[in-house]
């Protein structure tokens, strides 16, 4: 079977996609299925509910507890990046430093293969996470249900990102992992689209156009800055729809 084919969709795919996602310690999945990565991303949005359960969870009890909003979205930031080993706030920071940090898409790449971080990725993470824990705070006072509609838009996004533009190097975990076929892609959209309905209702469309608008905004940018998508752009725009979808719950 091609990595990238459809077909065959199986429970080992979950697994496989959280693997790829968290630092979960996670069922043993046969080998075979890591070698067709790529059909997994359907199960994106599944991982996102996860990930938007264990952080919601960790919120709950802060605030039952007696603790304010404001700490329990602190709590929930620190589970999630812990959940997921922040690979995404890592990309984030990638980007911004490799994107204005470089002036040709060789030297960004190269900037944003290296380990250190520099200036724009600092300022990048905490604008974005600044903004991300504000929003939370005033989200969860009516609920946890935008949360998880968040975690799981930002993340059926990813799929159609990596079916749609080609990889902008010939390794990293994006390559490694492949392109998935656009079907698998679009499963993953529609199950993140189901489930932000069911935790929203007929608020979740502006929130579907949200994350459209930003997985569109970052892909012009990685085409025009390296001339294709990485690992880096996916977590950059995981981190990116999600901050903007709390955002627009409070607005």
């Amino acid at each position: 079977m091609n990595k990238n084919d459809p077909q065959g969709i199986t429970p080992w795919d979950i697994i496989v996609a959280g693997a790829l996602l968290t630092r979960l310690p996670l069922p043993k999945a046969p080998k075979s299925a890591f070698e067709t990565q790529a059909k997994s991303v359907w199960a994106f949005p599944l991982i996102g509910v996860l990930v938007a359960a264990l952080s919601s969870l960790a919120g709950m009890g802060v605030i039952a507890f007696g603790g304010s909003n404001m700490i329990a979205a602190g709590i929930m930031l620190g589970v999630a990046m812990i959940t997921t080993g922040a690979m995404h706030e890592d990309g984030l920071a990638d980007c911004a430093d490799g994107f204005w940090g470089g002036f040709d898409p060789a030297r960004r790449l190269e900037i944003m293969k290296d380990s250190q971080i520099g200036t724009y990725g600092v300022l990048a993470l905490i604008v974005v996470i600044g903004l991300r824990w504000l929003a939370l705070s005033t989200v969860i006072a009516s609920g946890f249900l935008g949360v998880f509609a968040a975690a799981a838009l930002s993340r059926g996004i990813m799929p159609m990102m990596m079916a749609m533009i080609p990889h902008a190097r010939d390794h990293g975990l994006s390559h490694h992992v492949g392109r998935p076929a656009q079907t698998a892609a679009v499963v993953a959209f529609c199950i993140a689209s189901g489930i932000s309905f069911l935790c929203l209702g007929f608020g979740a469309i502006p929130a579907i156009l949200i994350t459209i608008l930003v997985a569109f905004v970052m892909a012009r940018l990685a085409k025009v800055k390296i001339i294709g998508q990485t690992g880096d752009v996916l977590g950059a725009t995981q981190v990116l729809a999600e901050t903007a979808i709390l955002i627009y719950l409070i607005a």
